[in-house]
């Protein structure tokens, strides 16, 4: 017991439901025995070139799940897949075409954030709540800039054209 009569964390008379500070000891590794750099490798698995064609199959699975379950991610995916090959054969500066395959990304990045965003607020709950709106429209306005984004671009590039 401590000064003020209240159990200590190191105090073995703490009553039995109250937490111990040593009750961590036997799943916390040691850290002269492990790293926390092994420790997290030994968690997360596979190191190395394993790690990569893992973490590829699983962006390969995000990729399906958001195009087979959210019809926002196949509109953007065929938006901009239309873009790309107009961007191939249009006649636009090299500096031009990248400034533009990069904002086609985003969008498509941004829609998967949003895809992720609202499948996790959708798995918490499917019943409707304030903080889940705001979550839902927040990853909406997101992607409703990388698109105003993308067409401003787009306006700009193909106007060096006309004037």
């Amino acid at each position: 017991m401590n000064d003020n009569n209240k159990p200590s964390l190191n105090d073995s008379s703490a009553p039995s439901g109250q937490h111990q500070h040593n009750d961590h000891a036997e799943h916390t590794p040691d850290t002269g025995s492990l790293a926390a750099a092994s420790f997290a490798a030994d968690a997360k698995g596979k190191a190395g070139f394993g790690r990569i064609v893992k973490a590829a199959g699983y962006s390969a699975d995000g990729f399906m799940a958001a195009y087979k379950n959210e019809a926002a991610f196949r509109q953007a995916f065929w938006l901009n897949l239309a873009l790309l090959i107009v961007l191939i054969f249009i006649p636009l500066a090299i500096s031009m075409k990248m400034i533009l395959l990069i904002a086609s990304v985003l969008s498509i990045i941004v829609e998967l954030f949003n895809t992720g965003l609202e499948a996790s607020i959708d798995h918490t709950s499917t019943q409707q709540h304030p903080l889940a709106k705001i979550g839902k429209d927040v990853g909406s306005a997101a992607q409703f800039l990388a698109l105003t984004l993308l067409f401003i671009l787009w306006l700009m590039a193909l106007s060096t054209l006309l004037f």
